[in-house]
C-alpha cells in the first residue's frame, strides 16, 4: 500500500507529534468526499451493523480518543470508514498539556508512548467548533479532569464539561484512567467513581428533561489495564449499580514488560502510557473478565493493540461489541478501518455467524 511504502516513512522521519498534527491538519482541509475515495472506502454489509446503548453503528470499528482532541477533522476521519469516532479527551479548562516531546514511537514493538496530558482547547471551544461540522457517524466525546482542578473538586469539573458537550455528543466517555494527569487514576476507586457517576447521572437526567430528549445520553467509563482483579470487581459493581451504559477497555498501560525495543531507548522516552501491540493480550484478557463479571449484559468497547481484522475479532469474540484503534491507525494508515471491516465480513462467514451481534462473546 502507498501509505506503508511511501507516506509512513516520510511521516516517521518527522517528530511524532509534528507528523500527527500534519495528518490531522491535512484531513481537516480535504473534503470528506475526496477522503472517502482516497481511502477506498465502501459501504459495509448489514452483517456489521450493530446497535448498542440505543445507538446504531454501521460498523464496529471506531477511532479512539486522543487522535482528534479538539474536533478539527471529524468529518474527514469519518470518511475513512470508521463506524464511530471518540473525540477528546476534553477538559473544562483549556490546557497545554505536558511539555514536549511527549509522544514517542517504538517501531520494533508497533507501539507508542505518550504523556500528552489532555492538551486541548477546553470543552466549550470543542462544542462550538464541532456543532456545525458533525461527522457522518456516531460521535463519542471523552471528558477528563482539568489538571488545575483538585481531586476533591473533580465531580464539579466533570459535570461542567459534560454540560458543555451534551448537545453535540452521541455518547460521553468518562476518562478516569489516563496515567498522564496526576492522581486521575485514583478516581477509579469504587467510592470516588460512585460519587462521580452518581453526579453525572443526575446531571444527565436534568439535561435530558431540559432538552426534551427521549433517553438520557449514554454514559461510558474508560478503565485502565493496570487495575487489579479486586479493583476491577469493585469498579464493575459501582458501574452496574449506577446504570452506566458501557465500559471502554482499556486505556494505555504504564507497564514496560516484554518489549523488543532496547531498554535504554524505552527509558529515554520517560513516563507515559504505552499503547499498541504490547497491550493487545492484556486488554483482551480484561475484556473477557469484564464480559464474565457483567454476564454479557453491559456493552464493552475493546481497545488495545488492534491492527488487523483478526485482532478486532479477538476482542469481539472475548466480549467486545465495538472496538477502537489509535496506534494501529498510525502504523497502518488511512485504509485501516476499511481493511478491518472487510476482514471482519470474511471472518463472520468463516465462523458461521450471520451477523456481528451473534458473534459477541462467542469465545468468552
Amino acid at each position: 500500500m502507498v501509505y506503508r511504502s511511501l507516506v509512513r516513512p516520510l511521516l516517521f522521519s518527522l517528530p511524532p507529534e509534528t507528523a500527527h498534527e500534519l495528518a490531522l491538519h491535512s484531513l481537516s482541509l480535504l473534503p470528506p468526499s475526496v477522503v472517502h475515495k482516497l481511502a477506498g472506502h465502501h459501504d459495509q454489509k448489514s452483517t456489521l451493523n450493530i446497535t448498542r446503548f440505543g445507538l446504531s453503528f454501521t460498523n464496529p470499528v471506531g477511532l479512539a480518543a486522543g487522535f482528534d482532541k479538539n474536533g478539527i477533522a471529524l468529518p474527514g476521519l469519518a470518511a475513512l470508514g470508521f463506524g464511530f469516532i471518540e473525540a477528546g479527551t476534553v477538559t473544562l479548562h483549556p490546557q497545554p498539556g505536558n511539555p514536549r516531546p511527549r509522544l514517542f514511537r517504538l517501531p520494533k514493538d508497533r507501539a507508542l508512548i505518550n504523556r500528552a496530558g489532555f492538551n486541548n482547547a477546553g470543552a466549550a471551544e470543542f462544542a462550538r467548533r464541532v456543532e456545525p461540522k458533525r461527522p457522518n457517524c456516531v460521535l463519542g466525546v471523552s471528558i477528563g479532569k482539568s489538571k488545575v482542578t483538585p481531586l476533591d473538586h473533580a465531580d464539579e469539573d466533570y459535570l461542567a464539561s459534560f454540560s458543555e458537550v451534551y448537545k453535540i455528543a452521541d455518547y460521553v466517555a468518562v476518562n478516569v484512567s489516563s496515567p498522564n494527569t496526576p492522581q486521575l487514576r485514583e478516581l477509579q476507586q469504587a467510592d470516588q467513581l460512585s460519587s462521580l457517576l452518581r453526579a453525572l447521572q443526575t446531571r444527565n437526567r436534568e439535561l435530558q428533561e431540559a432538552h426534551r430528549r427521549a433517553q438520557p445520553l449514554p454514559l461510558l467509563v474508560k478503565l485502565s489495564p493496570d487495575v487489579t482483579r479486586e479493583q476491577m470487581e469493585a469498579t464493575v459493581a459501582a458501574i452496574s449499580r449506577l446504570q452506566v451504559d458501557g465500559i471502554i477497555a482499556t486505556n494505555t498501560t504504564v507497564s514496560r514488560d516484554n518489549l523488543q525495543t532496547e531498554k535504554q531507548q524505552v527509558a529515554a522516552c520517560g513516563e507515559g502510557g504505552l499503547s499498541g501491540q504490547p497491550l493487545k493480550q492484556r486488554s483482551t484478557r480484561m475484556i473477557a473478565d469484564l464480559y464474565k463479571l457483567t454476564k454479557g449484559k453491559l456493552p464493552l468497547i475493546g481497545v488495545g493493540g488492534i491492527f488487523t481484522a483478526e485482532d478486532a475479532w479477538e476482542k469481539i469474540s472475548a466480549g467486545a461489541s465495538l472496538v477502537q484503534l489509535y496506534t494501529g491507525f498510525i502504523y497502518r494508515g488511512p485504509g485501516v478501518a476499511r481493511e478491518i471491516n472487510e476482514g471482519l465480513e470474511r471472518i463472520l462467514v468463516r465462523e458461521g455467524f450471520s451477523n456481528l451481534d451473534a458473534a459477541v462473546g462467542c469465545r468468552a
